[in-house]
């Protein structure tokens, strides 16, 4: 590589550049981590609520209303096809 050639100085900068943009990186997977646990959390209160209050139009979360809610490992292999 040609990194012996260039002035140190430049090779400080890419060097910072690197680590500071992986850094920049790693901070937006954070938040956007963070901000889809906070949406999850507030779709599954709102289910909670929903669920709670008309139990025969919003069954409990997990429980399918009917067989064809499930779908088969069969079915998803031939859908694939």
């Amino acid at each position: 590589m040609l990194a012996h050639l260039a002035p140190p100085v430049l090779v400080e900068a890419v060097q910072r550049w690197a680590v500071e943009s992986q850094q920049r990186a790693r901070r937006n997977a954070m938040l956007a981590a963070t901000e889809c646990v906070q949406r999850r959390v507030e779709r599954e209160d709102v289910e909670d609520f929903f669920s709670a209050r008309y139990p025969s139009r919003f069954p409990a979360r997990g429980v399918a209303q009917r067989p064809a809610d499930v779908v088969s490992p069969d079915t998803l292999r031939r859908s694939q096809v």
